[in-house]
C-alpha cells in the first residue's frame, strides 16, 4: 500500500505540474493576444475560467506529495528545542488536524460538485459546466485522504514508511 500511495502522489504532483504549465502557456498567449488586438488578435476565449479550474486541479494534485514530504509552510523556530516526545506528539496531532481538514474539504467539494450538476451551472463565457472543474479537482482530492491518512499511519508508527524515501524537513 505504501508504494501505491507514493508512487500515485508523486505521478499526481508532476501530472499537476503539466497542468500548471498548460495554464502558464496559456496565460502567456491570452495576454500577447489582448496586446496584440491592433492586429486582430484577442484572448484566449474563458482564459479566467480554464486559469480558475486549472489551477485548482493543479493544487490538488501537489498537495498529497507535499504532505508525505512534509514540506508544508513550518514555523521551526523553536522545534528543534522541543524534546523528541513532544515532536512527535505534535506530528501526529497536526497530521490529524490536516486529515481532518483534508476530510471536510473533499466533503463539500462532492456535494457542490453534485449541486452544480444538478442545478446545470455553467461558466459565464466558455459556457462550461461548473461541475467539471469540481469533479477534476476532486478525484486527486480524494486521493489526498488516502495519502494524508497514510501520513497519520505513520507518524502514529502503525505503519512503515516507504523505505528510502526522505522527507523535506528542516530544509526551509
Amino acid at each position: 500500500m505504501s508504494h501505491f500511495i507514493y508512487n500515485t502522489s508523486r505521478y499526481l504532483a508532476w501530472f499537476g505540474g503539466l497542468v500548471l504549465t498548460l495554464v502558464a502557456v496559456m496565460s502567456v498567449v491570452s495576454i500577447a493576444g489582448r496586446s496584440l488586438s491592433f492586429a486582430g488578435l484577442g484572448p484566449v476565449p474563458g482564459d479566467f475560467e480554464l486559469v480558475e479550474a486549472g489551477t485548482a486541479l493543479a493544487v490538488f494534485s501537489f498537495l498529497p506529495w507535499r504532505h508525505l514530504k512534509r514540506s508544508h509552510a513550518d514555523v521551526a523556530m523553536f522545534w528543534h528545542s522541543y524534546p523528541a516526545a513532544l515532536q512527535r506528539i505534535l506530528i501526529g496531532l497536526t497530521d490529524a488536524l490536516m486529515l481532518f481538514v483534508w476530510l471536510l474539504l473533499v466533503w463539500r467539494m462532492g456535494v457542490m460538485t453534485f449541486e452544480y450538476h444538478a442545478n446545470g451551472e455553467v461558466s459565464f463565457i466558455l459556457q462550461m459546466p461548473v461541475w467539471w472543474g469540481y469533479a477534476a479537482s476532486l478525484a486527486p482530492a480524494v486521493f489526498g485522504c488516502m495519502a494524508y491518512a497514510w501520513r497519520l499511519l505513520e507518524s502514529l508508527q502503525l505503519v512503515a514508511p516507504q523505505a528510502g524515501f526522505t522527507t523535506a524537513e528542516g530544509g526551509h
